[in-house]
């Protein structure tokens, strides 16, 4: 019996014995095989690995070139050759150096290359986003990124970027690394290096710029294309500047005071070089290729892009828009300008005027972009995102909109003194320009001769208010983004703020019958294979009734219907052709607009001043009437004559 006790005991240890030798056995297979993937999977992800020290000069072999319309006229070209000067460390200023590691990796010199906290808090919102847009990469991530891999969001080139990265921290010290990422950082189309940049924007050297100018230059490291000073986006630069001063008093690089103080230093930005044609359009259709593609889109060598400006036009234009300002600074105290044309069968637009004169120096001299400029050259005005309002310009649509409605241009309404309830604490109680009242008037009257009183009686009791605005919203005014209540009656009289653009676009479905072509600038680009990325595909809806359109065609065209205010010979009369037009003047003489239009063209000008300034006492038609109607006839006297249907 203990003899069979023994054996049981030792045949169990035995079995113990084997199982843990073949438990044993089985790790360091599974190891070994673990050693062996990785091995390959090391090799493979670094296969043809480049070599860290090798920091040479990236160089494209083509430039991307943007044409007019009819691919004769080059209106500007970003060079694929990176222009770059090497400057040593020692010639960067503290400022500069301390502004760029607080604002893009602030643990630069006490980690090793990888910042695992800003990884972590990259991949949870990567999880959120479900889709790897990884981030939080160091200055030498950046810098190896930047050298040597391509954009793309992969495991691959991450593990690449990493493993490159600690070997660029083991061979070299901070100091070097850093030289070399402030010599390739790219500060917009062409631009790389914070000499070449300082010299682009500032005229200067680098190791004269200011520190207000440094956290300039650090704030373009973000987005160097979207928020360069050359482009229509600088108040979001400047914003970005203030980010990183607050940034630098937080790594406590400066002080408060010393931030606040440069947040309030005037930036002499330098002029960028008049190779540039239709500056205000370039930079429009350059916004709208990195919102679309991506700002690496203009970096793709040999890339043609063929626009719908037309240049003829649009020279005229320019020239005529300079001329007409000049002679508004001495009669109305109006220093700015703008203007759209677009073609409403297609929405292309076929001219764009952002500012006066693309060239000039603002004014005041001295005045702060933004802020109390009478002119700001730079900012375009055709698209500014905040908008201004267009006073009578409105009324149309809220007249389409009652003639949807089965009202006609027959009906009546009565143009006597009003109060229609409480808006804003009192009682609103509207006037004509004139302050007079003219009786029971009909739609046609009221539209023609612009009446105040009876258009918001339209608003009110005809078209409605929430179904006017939603009209104007799917004829392409997108600065309606409130309710209703908020704008109130006032909207039909201007009481909220649009875009030059939309304002444009928006008559074109007018012209087109009730058709919106939603505004264009590129007829189709090419790469350099002759292959087409992008082709404009004129893709159009109905949103408007065709009788509506056609009345305020009529209406609009209507030279008698309206001379009793403007006369039988106003800007707004072309002998032998029927041309629709409406203005618009603000209640405080800010803004002044004159939109008008036929089957082939809507062309649309603002006047006024850029700070909102209010011009002395003029009336829309004085400050932008001669100007529009000198572009009208330009293209009225080269092109077939058109004429609007009759409403049935």
């Amino acid at each position: 019996m203990p003899q069979r006790k023994y054996r049981r005991e030792v045949y169990h240890k035995e079995m113990r014995y084997r199982k843990l030798k073949y438990f044993l056995f089985g790790v360091f297979v599974l190891f070994s095989l673990c050693l062996i993937f990785g091995l390959i999977l090391f090799i493979y992800i670094t296969k043809d690995f480049p070599r860290p020290e090798r920091f040479t000069e990236r160089t494209f072999v083509q430039s991307t070139k943007i044409y007019d319309r009819t691919g004769k006229i080059l209106l500007y070209e970003f060079y694929g050759e990176e222009k770059r000067e090497i400057i040593p460390l020692s010639d960067v200023p503290e400022y500069l150096k301390q502004a760029l590691i607080a604002t893009e990796d602030a643990k630069f010199y006490s980690h090793h290359g990888i910042d695992t906290r800003a990884i972590f808090r990259s991949f949870l919102a990567n999880l959120k986003l479900k889709k790897p847009a990884f981030g939080g990469s160091t200055i030498s991530q950046q810098l190896i990124r930047s050298t040597f891999l391509t954009p793309e969001k992969t495991i691959k080139r991450k593990v690449r970027e990493i493993i490159l990265t600690l070997e660029l921290e083991r061979r070299y010290s901070k100091d070097q690394i850093l030289e070399w990422y402030i010599n390739q950082i790219p500060f917009g189309p062409n631009l790389y290096g914070v000499e070449s940049a300082s010299k682009a924007f500032f005229g200067k050297e680098a190791k004269n710029l200011s520190l207000s100018e440094s956290a300039i230059l650090a704030a373009l490291v973000q987005s160097p294309s979207y928020l360069s000073p050359f482009g229509s986006h600088r108040d979001e630069l400047l914003s970005r500047r203030d980010y990183v001063l607050n940034r630098m008093v937080e790594e406590h690089y400066i002080t408060k005071e010393e931030a606040d103080k440069a947040k309030q230093e005037e930036i002499k930005f330098l002029e960028k070089g008049k190779t540039i044609l239709a500056p205000h359009f370039v930079f429009y259709v350059e916004d709208y290729l990195i919102d679309k593609y991506g700002r690496d889109f203009l970096e793709k060598g040999g890339l043609k892009i063929y626009t719908t400006l037309d240049w003829d036009l649009q020279r005229y234009s320019e020239q005529v828009i300079k001329e007409g300002v000049e002679k508004n600074k001495k009669a109305y105290h109006a220093y700015n300008a703008a203007m759209v044309a677009i073609d409403p069968k297609t929405g292309e637009i076929l001219s764009m005027i952002g500012s006066a004169d693309w060239f000039a120096d603002p004014y005041p001299p001295g005045c702060i972009s933004g802020k109390n400029c009478l002119f700001d050259p730079k900012v375009n005005v055709a698209t500014y995102g905040i908008g201004r309002q267009p006073g009578s310009a409105l009324k149309p649509i809220v007249y389409a909109t009652a003639f949807e409605k089965g009202y006609n241009d027959k009906t009546i309404v009565v143009d006597e003194l009003t109060n229609f309830g409480i808006y804003g604490g009192k009682p609103y109680i509207p006037y004509n320009y004139d302050r007079r009242f003219r009786g029971p008037v009909t739609l046609r009257q009221a539209l023609a001769q612009s009446l105040n009183v009876p258009s918001v009686k339209v608003l009110n009791s005809l078209a409605g208010l929430e179904d006017s605005i939603e009209k104007a919203k799917k004829m392409g005014i997108t600065t309606f983004n409130k309710p209703a209540s908020y704008y109130g009656l006032s909207i039909v009289l201007g009481g909220g703020e649009v875009k030059l653009l939309d304002l444009v676009s928006a008559y074109g479905v007018f012209a087109t019958e009730g058709l919106r072509y939603p505004p264009i600038s590129i007829l189709r680009i090419e790469d350099a294979n002759g292959n087409i990325i992008e082709e404009n595909k004129k893709d159009a809806r109905r949103v408007l009734d065709p009788q509506a359109a056609r009345l305020i065609n009529d209406i609009l065209s209507d030279n008698e219907a309206r001379a009793p205010i403007f006369g039988r010979n106003s800007a707004m009369y072309f002998e032998d052709y029927q041309v629709a037009v409406k203005t618009g003047t603000t209640s405080d003489f800010k803004d002044g607009w004159i939109i008008g239009y036929t089957p082939s063209i809507v062309v649309g000008i603002w006047t006024g001043n850029s700070n909102n300034e209010p011009t002395v006492g003029a009336l829309a038609i004085n400050l932008s009437g001669d100007m529009w109607h000198k572009i009208m006839e330009k293209f009225l006297t080269t092109h077939p004559k058109e004429y609007f249907n009759k409403p049935y």
